[in-house]
Protein backbone atom coordinates (compact mmCIF):
# COMPACT_ATOMS: atom_id res chain seq x y z
CA UNK A 1 0.00 0.00 0.00
CA UNK A 2 3.05 2.21 0.35
CA UNK A 3 3.96 1.56 -3.37
CA UNK A 4 0.13 2.27 -4.22
CA UNK A 5 0.32 5.86 -2.50
CA UNK A 6 2.80 6.72 -4.04
CA UNK A 7 2.21 6.26 -6.84
CA UNK A 8 -1.08 8.35 -6.36
CA UNK A 9 0.92 11.42 -5.20
CA UNK A 10 3.17 10.43 -8.79
CA UNK A 11 -0.12 11.42 -10.39
CA UNK A 12 -0.83 14.22 -8.77
CA UNK A 13 -1.17 16.15 -12.39
CA UNK A 14 -4.32 13.85 -12.87
CA UNK A 15 -6.19 15.61 -10.19
CA UNK A 16 -8.02 19.51 -10.34
CA UNK A 17 -6.20 21.94 -8.20
CA UNK A 18 -6.86 21.68 -4.65
CA UNK A 19 -4.05 24.35 -3.11
CA UNK A 20 -1.59 21.07 -2.16
CA UNK A 21 0.18 18.60 -2.69
CA UNK A 22 2.02 15.59 -1.17
CA UNK A 23 5.55 15.24 -1.64
CA UNK A 24 7.55 11.82 -0.83
CA UNK A 25 10.51 12.98 0.99
CA UNK A 26 11.26 9.99 2.96
CA UNK A 27 10.17 5.85 2.61
CA UNK A 28 10.70 3.17 5.80
CA UNK A 29 10.82 -0.17 4.76
CA UNK A 30 12.67 -2.77 6.92
CA UNK A 31 12.97 -4.42 3.73
CA UNK A 32 16.07 -3.73 0.98
CA UNK A 33 13.95 -4.58 -1.84
CA UNK A 34 10.92 -2.82 -0.94
CA UNK A 35 13.34 0.35 -0.35
CA UNK A 36 14.64 -0.06 -4.06
CA UNK A 37 11.08 0.35 -5.72
CA UNK A 38 11.36 4.43 -4.54
CA UNK A 39 14.25 4.74 -6.23
CA UNK A 40 12.70 4.64 -9.56
CA UNK A 41 10.24 7.45 -8.41
CA UNK A 42 10.81 11.13 -9.90
CA UNK A 43 12.34 12.66 -7.19
CA UNK A 44 13.76 9.49 -4.83
CA UNK A 45 13.30 9.49 -1.05
CA UNK A 46 15.08 9.42 1.73
CA UNK A 47 15.33 5.31 2.46
CA UNK A 48 15.10 4.29 5.80
CA UNK A 49 15.18 0.75 7.82
CA UNK A 50 13.92 2.29 11.00
CA UNK A 51 10.77 4.30 11.14
CA UNK A 52 12.76 6.46 14.17
CA UNK A 53 15.08 7.34 11.75
CA UNK A 54 12.41 8.88 9.41
CA UNK A 55 10.25 10.76 12.04
CA UNK A 56 13.86 12.65 12.78
CA UNK A 57 14.07 13.60 9.21
CA UNK A 58 13.10 17.65 9.64
CA UNK A 59 11.06 17.66 6.13
CA UNK A 60 8.52 15.33 7.09
CA UNK A 61 5.28 16.40 7.82
CA UNK A 62 2.90 13.85 7.73
CA UNK A 63 3.35 10.44 7.40
CA UNK A 64 1.57 7.25 5.81
CA UNK A 65 1.60 4.23 8.36
CA UNK A 66 0.93 0.82 6.91
CA UNK A 67 2.25 -1.79 9.04
CA UNK A 68 1.10 -5.04 10.39
CA UNK A 69 -1.59 -4.57 13.55
CA UNK A 70 0.27 -5.70 16.15
CA UNK A 71 2.82 -2.70 15.42
CA UNK A 72 0.27 0.36 15.34
CA UNK A 73 0.19 1.11 18.60
CA UNK A 74 4.16 1.66 19.25
CA UNK A 75 4.18 3.06 15.76
CA UNK A 76 1.38 5.44 15.67
CA UNK A 77 2.21 6.59 19.18
CA UNK A 78 6.04 7.28 17.88
CA UNK A 79 3.88 9.09 14.79
CA UNK A 80 2.09 11.42 17.00
CA UNK A 81 4.41 11.98 19.83
CA UNK A 82 6.58 13.34 16.98
CA UNK A 83 4.11 15.95 15.93
CA UNK A 84 3.35 14.61 12.47
CA UNK A 85 -0.33 14.04 10.88
CA UNK A 86 -0.80 10.47 10.36
CA UNK A 87 -3.03 8.39 7.48
CA UNK A 88 -3.10 4.85 9.74
CA UNK A 89 -4.25 1.93 8.27
CA UNK A 90 -6.99 0.02 9.47
CA UNK A 91 -7.91 -1.05 12.68
CA UNK A 92 -5.76 1.34 14.35
CA UNK A 93 -4.22 -1.29 16.88
CA UNK A 94 -4.46 -4.80 17.15
CA UNK A 95 -7.51 -4.77 19.74
CA UNK A 96 -9.61 -2.51 21.78
CA UNK A 97 -6.72 -1.55 24.51
CA UNK A 98 -4.49 -0.57 21.57
CA UNK A 99 -6.50 1.50 20.28
CA UNK A 100 -7.76 2.99 23.21
CA UNK A 101 -4.06 3.63 23.85
CA UNK A 102 -3.74 5.35 20.33
CA UNK A 103 -7.19 7.30 20.88
CA UNK A 104 -5.74 9.13 24.17
CA UNK A 105 -2.57 9.90 22.04
CA UNK A 106 -4.57 11.46 19.43
CA UNK A 107 -6.71 13.69 21.90
CA UNK A 108 -3.52 15.01 23.07
CA UNK A 109 -2.38 15.98 19.94
CA UNK A 110 -5.49 18.00 18.56
CA UNK A 111 -3.26 20.15 16.60
CA UNK A 112 -2.83 16.80 14.26
CA UNK A 113 -5.17 15.44 11.40
CA UNK A 114 -5.67 11.87 12.01
CA UNK A 115 -7.39 9.53 9.67
CA UNK A 116 -8.06 5.98 8.39
CA UNK A 117 -7.07 4.67 5.05
CA UNK A 118 -10.72 3.18 3.70
CA UNK A 119 -10.61 4.07 -0.47
CA UNK A 120 -13.68 2.19 -1.52
CA UNK A 121 -16.25 5.51 -0.47
CA UNK A 122 -14.21 7.30 -2.89
CA UNK A 123 -16.28 5.30 -6.09
CA UNK A 124 -18.53 6.98 -7.95
CA UNK A 125 -20.76 5.09 -7.01
CA UNK A 126 -20.30 4.93 -3.59
CA UNK A 127 -20.15 8.91 -3.56
CA UNK A 128 -23.31 8.87 -5.19
CA UNK A 129 -24.74 6.52 -2.05
CA UNK A 130 -23.41 9.02 0.26
CA UNK A 131 -25.13 11.99 -1.04
CA UNK A 132 -28.58 10.13 -1.41
CA UNK A 133 -28.15 9.23 2.49
CA UNK A 134 -27.59 13.02 3.53
CA UNK A 135 -30.74 13.97 1.76
CA UNK A 136 -32.86 11.32 3.56
CA UNK A 137 -33.91 10.16 0.30
CA UNK A 138 -34.75 6.39 2.01
CA UNK A 139 -37.87 7.46 4.31
CA UNK A 140 -37.42 5.13 6.79
CA UNK A 141 -34.81 2.48 6.72
CA UNK A 142 -35.66 -0.86 6.28
CA UNK A 143 -32.88 -3.01 6.02
CA UNK A 144 -28.94 -2.37 5.21
CA UNK A 145 -26.22 -4.80 3.62
CA UNK A 146 -22.94 -3.94 3.48
CA UNK A 147 -20.13 -6.18 2.74
CA UNK A 148 -16.44 -6.64 1.66
CA UNK A 149 -15.08 -10.11 0.30
CA UNK A 150 -12.18 -11.24 -1.00
CA UNK A 151 -11.23 -14.60 -2.00
CA UNK A 152 -7.15 -14.45 -1.67
CA UNK A 153 -7.32 -17.43 0.93
CA UNK A 154 -9.79 -19.80 -1.05
CA UNK A 155 -6.82 -21.79 -1.98
CA UNK A 156 -5.64 -23.56 1.38
CA UNK A 157 -1.99 -24.41 -0.11
CA UNK A 158 -0.79 -20.44 0.19
CA UNK A 159 1.56 -20.36 2.51
CA UNK A 160 0.52 -18.41 6.02
CA UNK A 161 1.44 -14.85 6.78
CA UNK A 162 1.17 -12.03 9.11
CA UNK A 163 -2.76 -11.40 8.71
CA UNK A 164 -3.59 -15.03 9.36
CA UNK A 165 -1.92 -14.94 12.90
CA UNK A 166 -3.64 -13.85 16.22
CA UNK A 167 -0.47 -12.35 17.65
CA UNK A 168 0.24 -9.97 14.17
CA UNK A 169 -3.24 -9.67 12.94
CA UNK A 170 -5.31 -10.07 16.52
CA UNK A 171 -8.22 -12.04 17.64
CA UNK A 172 -10.80 -10.68 15.62
CA UNK A 173 -9.04 -11.84 12.64
CA UNK A 174 -10.58 -10.91 9.23
CA UNK A 175 -12.44 -7.84 11.45
CA UNK A 176 -9.87 -6.34 12.06
CA UNK A 177 -8.12 -7.18 8.58
CA UNK A 178 -11.04 -5.93 5.96
CA UNK A 179 -13.99 -4.63 8.35
CA UNK A 180 -13.54 -1.10 8.82
CA UNK A 181 -14.72 -1.54 4.63
CA UNK A 182 -17.95 -2.39 5.45
CA UNK A 183 -18.93 -0.18 8.20
CA UNK A 184 -16.75 2.91 7.30
CA UNK A 185 -20.31 4.62 5.10
CA UNK A 186 -22.77 3.01 7.62
CA UNK A 187 -21.24 4.75 10.82
CA UNK A 188 -21.05 7.72 8.89
CA UNK A 189 -24.15 7.53 8.30
CA UNK A 190 -24.71 7.41 11.78
CA UNK A 191 -26.34 3.69 11.77
CA UNK A 192 -23.70 2.52 15.42
CA UNK A 193 -25.01 -0.89 15.97
CA UNK A 194 -26.41 -1.66 19.86
CA UNK A 195 -26.58 -5.08 19.51
CA UNK A 196 -24.74 -8.21 17.66
CA UNK A 197 -25.23 -11.64 16.78
CA UNK A 198 -22.29 -12.86 14.57
CA UNK A 199 -21.31 -16.25 13.09
CA UNK A 200 -17.20 -16.29 12.53
CA UNK A 201 -15.88 -18.85 10.58
CA UNK A 202 -12.14 -20.47 10.78
CA UNK A 203 -12.42 -22.31 7.16
CA UNK A 204 -8.48 -23.07 6.66
CA UNK A 205 -7.47 -23.75 10.49
CA UNK A 206 -3.63 -24.92 9.24
CA UNK A 207 -1.64 -23.74 6.29
CA UNK A 208 2.14 -24.05 5.89
CA UNK A 209 4.87 -21.53 6.87
CA UNK A 210 8.26 -20.52 5.15
CA UNK A 211 9.62 -23.66 5.44
CA UNK A 212 6.66 -25.96 4.51
CA UNK A 213 6.05 -27.01 8.50
CA UNK A 214 1.93 -26.84 8.93
CA UNK A 215 1.13 -24.25 11.32
CA UNK A 216 -1.94 -23.39 13.08
CA UNK A 217 -3.82 -20.70 11.04
CA UNK A 218 -5.81 -19.10 14.34
CA UNK A 219 -7.61 -16.07 13.01
CA UNK A 220 -11.32 -16.02 12.02
CA UNK A 221 -11.43 -16.32 7.91
CA UNK A 222 -14.74 -15.15 7.59
CA UNK A 223 -17.30 -12.94 9.53
CA UNK A 224 -20.97 -12.60 9.07
CA UNK A 225 -22.72 -9.99 11.65
CA UNK A 226 -26.57 -9.35 12.14
CA UNK A 227 -26.44 -5.86 13.75
CA UNK A 228 -29.57 -4.04 15.67
CA UNK A 229 -29.48 -0.44 14.61
CA UNK A 230 -31.82 2.18 16.47
CA UNK A 231 -31.85 5.07 14.55
CA UNK A 232 -34.56 8.18 14.85
CA UNK A 233 -36.82 6.04 17.12
CA UNK A 234 -37.26 3.19 15.41
CA UNK A 235 -34.90 -0.24 14.57
CA UNK A 236 -33.38 -1.65 11.89
CA UNK A 237 -31.29 -4.65 10.67
CA UNK A 238 -27.72 -4.03 9.43
CA UNK A 239 -25.94 -7.35 7.56
CA UNK A 240 -22.26 -6.81 7.69
CA UNK A 241 -20.16 -9.72 5.59
CA UNK A 242 -16.40 -9.63 5.91
CA UNK A 243 -14.77 -12.70 4.16
CA UNK A 244 -11.62 -13.66 2.95
CA UNK A 245 -12.86 -17.12 1.94
CA UNK A 246 -15.85 -15.68 -0.83
CA UNK A 247 -15.36 -17.88 -3.73
CA UNK A 248 -15.72 -15.89 -7.16
CA UNK A 249 -14.89 -12.22 -5.12
CA UNK A 250 -11.35 -10.69 -6.00
CA UNK A 251 -11.80 -7.25 -3.99
CA UNK A 252 -15.95 -7.00 -3.56
CA UNK A 253 -17.57 -3.75 -1.64
CA UNK A 254 -20.83 -3.38 -1.72
CA UNK A 255 -23.57 -1.54 0.17
CA UNK A 256 -27.29 -1.93 -0.25
CA UNK A 257 -29.89 0.50 1.59
CA UNK A 258 -33.56 -0.77 1.76
CA UNK A 259 -35.93 1.83 2.71
CA UNK A 260 -39.79 2.61 2.60
CA UNK A 261 -39.81 5.59 -0.04
CA UNK A 262 -36.15 4.29 -1.92
CA UNK A 263 -33.95 1.78 -2.02
CA UNK A 264 -29.96 1.98 -3.73
CA UNK A 265 -27.51 -0.21 -4.13
CA UNK A 266 -23.78 -0.08 -5.30
CA UNK A 267 -20.91 -2.79 -5.94
CA UNK A 268 -17.32 -2.64 -7.17
CA UNK A 269 -17.91 -5.82 -8.56
CA UNK A 270 -20.35 -3.81 -10.81
CA UNK A 271 -18.31 0.08 -10.90
CA UNK A 272 -20.27 1.65 -13.54
CA UNK A 273 -23.54 0.67 -12.70
CA UNK A 274 -26.05 2.31 -9.25
CA UNK A 275 -29.29 0.78 -9.00
CA UNK A 276 -32.02 3.23 -7.64
CA UNK A 277 -35.74 3.16 -6.39
CA UNK A 278 -37.79 6.01 -5.98
CA UNK A 279 -41.20 4.42 -4.16
CA UNK A 280 -44.42 6.11 -3.77
CA UNK A 281 -48.08 4.32 -2.03
CA UNK A 282 -49.35 2.20 -4.53
CA UNK A 283 -47.17 2.93 -7.69
CA UNK A 284 -45.14 0.48 -9.11
CA UNK A 285 -41.51 -1.06 -7.89
CA UNK A 286 -38.93 -0.77 -10.58
CA UNK A 287 -35.15 -0.13 -10.22
CA UNK A 288 -33.56 2.25 -12.32
CA UNK A 289 -29.89 1.48 -13.66
CA UNK A 290 -27.69 4.39 -14.15
CA UNK A 291 -24.58 4.16 -15.97
CA UNK A 292 -21.66 5.82 -14.18
CA UNK A 293 -18.44 7.22 -15.51
CA UNK A 294 -15.91 8.91 -14.24
CA UNK A 295 -17.31 11.66 -11.86
CA UNK A 296 -15.66 12.02 -8.59
CA UNK A 297 -15.16 13.60 -6.19
CA UNK A 298 -12.14 15.33 -6.54
CA UNK A 299 -12.27 16.33 -10.08
CA UNK A 300 -9.88 14.76 -12.75
CA UNK A 301 -8.59 15.12 -15.99
CA UNK A 302 -10.06 11.25 -17.27
CA UNK A 303 -13.48 11.90 -18.94
CA UNK A 304 -16.91 11.28 -17.21
CA UNK A 305 -17.48 8.59 -20.05
CA UNK A 306 -14.20 6.22 -18.65
CA UNK A 307 -14.55 3.63 -16.04
CA UNK A 308 -13.30 4.15 -12.70
CA UNK A 309 -10.91 1.60 -10.39
CA UNK A 310 -8.92 0.80 -7.32
CA UNK A 311 -5.97 3.18 -8.25
CA UNK A 312 -8.12 6.07 -8.58
CA UNK A 313 -10.76 5.64 -5.38
CA UNK A 314 -6.63 5.26 -3.57
CA UNK A 315 -5.67 8.86 -5.23
CA UNK A 316 -9.33 10.23 -4.34
CA UNK A 317 -8.37 9.10 -0.80
CA UNK A 318 -5.46 10.54 -0.75
CA UNK A 319 -6.48 14.08 -1.93
CA UNK A 320 -9.20 13.88 0.59
CA UNK A 321 -6.25 13.72 3.28
CA UNK A 322 -3.96 16.15 1.85
CA UNK A 323 -7.18 18.75 1.59
CA UNK A 324 -8.46 18.63 4.79
CA UNK A 325 -5.02 18.55 5.64
CA UNK A 326 -4.27 22.09 3.32
CA UNK A 327 -7.63 23.46 4.27
CA UNK A 328 -9.40 21.98 7.43
CA UNK A 329 -13.22 22.81 7.38
CA UNK A 330 -12.92 24.72 3.88
CA UNK A 331 -11.87 21.13 2.26
CA UNK A 332 -12.82 21.52 -1.27
CA UNK A 333 -14.24 18.03 -0.92
CA UNK A 334 -17.67 16.77 1.18
CA UNK A 335 -16.51 13.84 2.33
CA UNK A 336 -13.08 13.35 4.77
CA UNK A 337 -11.40 9.73 5.03
CA UNK A 338 -12.61 7.43 8.14
CA UNK A 339 -12.30 9.17 11.49
CA UNK A 340 -10.47 8.10 14.47
CA UNK A 341 -13.73 7.95 16.48
CA UNK A 342 -15.12 5.57 13.39
CA UNK A 343 -12.60 3.15 13.92
CA UNK A 344 -12.96 3.25 17.81
CA UNK A 345 -16.75 1.95 16.87
CA UNK A 346 -15.20 -0.80 14.46
CA UNK A 347 -13.43 -2.12 17.40
CA UNK A 348 -16.29 -2.47 19.76
CA UNK A 349 -18.20 -3.61 17.65
CA UNK A 350 -15.41 -6.36 16.83
CA UNK A 351 -15.71 -7.21 20.56
CA UNK A 352 -19.51 -7.80 20.86
CA UNK A 353 -19.02 -10.38 17.44
CA UNK A 354 -16.22 -11.89 19.06
CA UNK A 355 -18.29 -12.58 22.54
CA UNK A 356 -21.32 -13.15 20.27
CA UNK A 357 -19.66 -16.16 18.47
CA UNK A 358 -18.63 -17.57 21.87
CA UNK A 359 -21.61 -17.65 23.43
CA UNK A 360 -23.90 -18.24 20.45
CA UNK A 361 -26.02 -15.38 21.33
CA UNK A 362 -26.37 -11.64 21.02
CA UNK A 363 -24.42 -9.36 22.69
CA UNK A 364 -25.22 -5.97 23.28
CA UNK A 365 -22.42 -3.31 22.24
CA UNK A 366 -20.27 -1.30 25.06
Amino acid sequence: MGREFASAAARWVHLAPIGARPEIVAVCDPDPTVRAWYERLPSPPRLYADHRDLLADPQVEAVYCAVPHHLHEAIYLDVLASGRHLLGEKPFGIDRSANRAISAAIDEHPELLVRCSSEMPFFPGAQRMAAWIEQRRFGRVIEVRSAFLHSSDLDPGKAINWKRRAETNGASGVLNDLGMHALHMPLRAGWMPDSVTAVLSNVVPTRNDASGAAVACDTWDNASLLCRVPYDGYEFPLHVDVKRIAPGQTNTWLLEIDGTEGSIAFTTKEPKTLRTMAYAPGSEQSFAVTDLGYVSAYPAVTGAIFEFGFSDAVLQMWAAFVDELANGDDMKGKYPCASPQEVAATHAIWDAAMTSQAERSGVSVG
